[in-house]
């Protein structure tokens, strides 16, 4: 084979133009958020991202993308494990519905939710009953962020579940192992960095929520409001670099946990290459 061995040669023209969309969709508009947030001041830029309704803020989306994503990386495994391993009815249909949050739109998806737990909902009305309220309260965040973001983790895991070779839990088995000691020993080793992959993806796109939050959120201040509608209010007072300032934050947070989680990844697999 020519070109040393490459399917698809010209690798100045594929890595040029791999820079060029790299450069001109992902880093010229982040560089742009930076310059248009550094219009402030040091001081006045303090100001802004540590305003109390700021911090309320930050405080709001990180805890609600922490309790979906927890609450993804859970059921998003059990999900993804039963559409592989076992056959039942509707089975296919399931495997199609996990996709829906992918395709409907997420201002659809709110509406949606709020009508599902308001008061007078199918299910805010009895979770009322027993004293828990879900719309306009962090709990309803936590619940649109999980809804949108599953689909991140069982896609995900769905390959490496589908690869790994059911033999091996059966050799396992004949030799003694508990089925909690295969689960530990056996299958969770192999699907680590492809859950951490799916969860960093979920928690990416639960901070970044917008559209399925502000329905179910109520968006009110110190309580159930998020980041990104605190920027986004600032856009339409017209403070460009006030909103600019508290999208780097969280651009930021999202940037340090996604390297914090990819470094996992990569002991995560180097750990399992050493056993």
């Amino acid at each position: 084979m020519k070109d040393g061995g490459r399917v698809l040669p010209g690798l100045r023209l594929s890595l040029g133009l791999t820079l060029f969309y790299a450069g001109l969709i992902i880093c010229l508009p982040l560089a742009m958020l930076i310059i248009v947030g550094a219009r402030l001041g040091p001081a006045e830029y303090w100001a802004v991202v540590s305003s109390p309704r700021a911090v309320a803020s930050y405080r709001v989306t990180l805890l609600s993308a922490f309790a979906a994503t927890a609450f993804n990386a859970v059921y998003g495994f059990l999900l993804a494990w039963a559409l592989v391993r076992y056959e039942f009815p509707g089975r296919r249909l399931l495997d199609a519905i996990v996709d829906l949050p992918f395709a409907l739109p997420t201002a659809v998806a709110g509406i949606a939710l709020s009508g599902l737990f308001a008061k007078n909902g199918w299910f805010g009305a009895p979770l009322g009953a027993i004293g828990i309220k879900v719309a306009y309260t962090p709990l309803g965040i936590a619940i649109a962020m999980a809804f949108t973001s599953l689909p991140f983790v069982v896609r995900t895991l769905q390959p490496v579940l589908e690869e790994l070779d059911g033999a091996i839990e059966e050799a396992a088995a004949t030799l003694g192992a508990r089925p909690l000691q295969i689960f530990r020993r056996v299958v969770l080793p192999v699907v680590v960095p492809a859950l951490l992959a799916g969860v960093s993806l979920a928690f990416a796109r639960s901070l970044g929520e917008f559209g399925a939050v502000i329905f179910i959120a109520g968006n009110q201040p110190f309580v159930s409001e998020i980041t990104a509608l605190v920027a986004y209010i600032r856009v339409e007072e017209y403070d460009y670099p006030a909103a600019a300032a508290i999208a780097t934050v969280m651009l930021a947070t999202a940037f340090v946990l996604l390297v914090a989680i990819n470094a996992l990844q990569a002991y995560a697999r180097r750990h399992e290459a050493l056993r």
